[in-house]
């Protein structure tokens, strides 16, 4: 079973930037596309973006594109997402998420989430 444990998130002021990481369990991490998605108080769950397998290619969300980043470090089981020119509407409990491919481009579904981690921007 694949486990997934976010961290980094916190507090910041508007145009700040916090990094999120997400560390996975098991063996075969590098085979599997990974992402990162957001839930605020009162709103469904949305996509905020994805990385396939290598990190090669990347996807966005329009309303973060130019502000965010994913990127991945196979050597350490680990995804990233630097989040700059933090604003308010960013204001979430943020998942990480494994999907059953190496790619994301085929809709493939969801292995594993990761708990969350809280990011509050304030104005």
């Amino acid at each position: 079973q694949v486990q997934l444990v976010e961290s980094g998130g916190g507090l910041v002021q508007a145009g700040g930037s916090l990094r999120l990481s997400c560390a996975a369990s098991g063996r075969t991490f590098s085979a599997y596309a990974m992402g990162w998605f957001r839930q605020a108080p009162g709103k469904d769950r949305q996509f905020v973006a994805a990385i396939n397998w290598s990190g090669g290619s990347t996807y966005y969300t329009d309303s973060v594109k130019g502000r965010f980043t994913i990127s991945r470090d196979n050597a350490k089981n680990t995804v990233y997402l630097q989040m700059n020119s933090l604003t308010p509407e960013d204001t979430a409990l943020y998942y990480c998420a494994m999907y059953n491919s190496g790619d994301y481009v085929s809709s493939p579904g969801i292995r594993s989430w990761g708990q969350g981690t809280q990011v509050t921007v304030s104005s």
